[in-house]
C-alpha cells in the first residue's frame, strides 16, 4: 500500500508542479497588467474629475487637465504641460515639460496615437487671423506618429467650416510655426523657425528648411519630389505651381553659387 501511494505521488507531482507554475505564471502576468493600467498623478497635479484618464497614463508635478479632456491608454504627461478644452489626445502620446494642448474655445482638438510634444511647445490654441469672430468654432486635427519639437505653436482653424489638418509621421522640428487652416500631409520634415501662414497646404514627403553657411544669406530649400501649394485667397498672392518651381530652382542654383564661393575662400 505504502508503494502504491509513493508511486502515485511520482505520477502526480510533474502535474502539481506545472500547474503551480502555469498559476504563478499567470498570476504574475496579470500583475503586471495592473500595473501597467495603474494611473499615477502627481499630487500637485490638477485634473478635473470630469477628465477622461485611460490606462496607464502618467501625468506628472503641476500638470493641469480639463474637464473636457480625453487621454488615450499610456499617454505621459511631463512636468507644467497642460491640456485645455474639448482635446484629445490618442494612446501613447508624451507631453514634455511646458507644453500646451488645447483651448477653451468651441471646437475642438484631436491628436493621435504616438505623437510627441515638445518642450513649451503650444498646440491647439486660438487662431492669430483677425478674420476670426470671437464664439466661432475652430478644429485642429493631427495624425499619429508626429514629433512636434519645442517652441513650436500650431493654431486651430479660423472658420467653423474649416480645420487645421496634420497628417502622419511629420518631423516638426524646434520654433516652427503652422498658422490657421493650414494642411500638412504624410512623412513631411519642417527644419527650425520654418514658419507656415494660413491657408497653406504641404502635401506628402516634403522638406523645408533654412540654410546658411558664414559670411552668405540664408535661403530657402524646398525639397525635392514634393509639391508645396497655397490656397487662393482674396488676402494671399496666387503663387501658382510653375512659379513654386522657378523658386525650387532659384534656391538650389543660390546653394551651388554659395558651396562654389565657399570653396573658393
Amino acid at each position: 500500500m505504502i508503494s502504491l501511494l509513493k508511486a502515485r505521488e511520482k505520477l502526480l507531482s510533474p502535474l502539481v508542479s506545472s500547474t503551480i507554475r502555469r498559476l504563478s505564471s499567470s498570476l504574475s502576468y496579470s500583475r503586471e497588467d495592473s500595473r501597467d493600467s495603474e494611473v499615477l498623478i502627481h499630487p500637485s497635479a490638477v485634473v478635473h474629475p470630469n477628465a477622461v484618464i485611460g490606462k496607464g497614463v502618467s501625468v506628472g508635478p503641476y500638470c493641469t487637465i480639463g474637464s473636457s479632456v480625453k487621454l488615450g491608454n499610456g499617454c505621459k504627461l511631463y512636468p507644467s504641460s497642460h491640456v485645455f478644452g474639448n482635446t484629445e489626445l490618442g494612446e501613447s502620446c508624451v507631453l514634455m515639460t511646458g507644453a500646451v494642448v488645447g483651448d477653451e474655445l468651441p471646437g475642438y482638438t484631436f491628436i493621435g496615437c504616438n505623437n510627441i510634444i515638445g518642450h513649451h511647445a503650444v498646440v491647439g490654441v486660438k487662431c492669430q487671423d483677425l478674420k476670426y469672430k470671437h464664439g466661432d468654432e475652430c478644429f485642429l486635427c493631427i495624425g499619429n506618429n508626429n514629433e512636434i519639437r519645442e517652441f513650436c505653436s500650431i493654431h486651430r482653424s479660423s472658420k467653423p467650416s474649416d480645420k487645421t489638418v496634420i497628417g502622419d509621421n511629420n518631423l516638426i522640428m524646434g520654433s516652427c510655426h503652422i498658422a490657421h487652416d493650414c494642411k500638412i500631409g504624410d512623412r513631411n520634415i519642417f527644419a527650425n523657425n520654418t514658419l507656415l501662414a494660413g491657408h497653406v497646404v504641404v502635401e506628402v514627403r516634403f522638406s523645408l528648411c533654412l540654410y546658411s553657411k558664414p559670411g552668405f544669406s540664408s535661403v530657402v530649400l524646398f525639397g525635392l519630389c514634393c509639391e508645396c501649394r497655397t490656397i487662393h485667397t482674396q488676402q494671399e498672392p496666387r503663387w501658382s505651381t510653375s512659379s513654386v518651381i522657378l523658386a525650387l530652382l532659384l534656391s538650389l542654383a543660390v546653394v551651388l553659387w554659395s558651396h562654389k564661393m565657399f570653396q573658393s575662400t
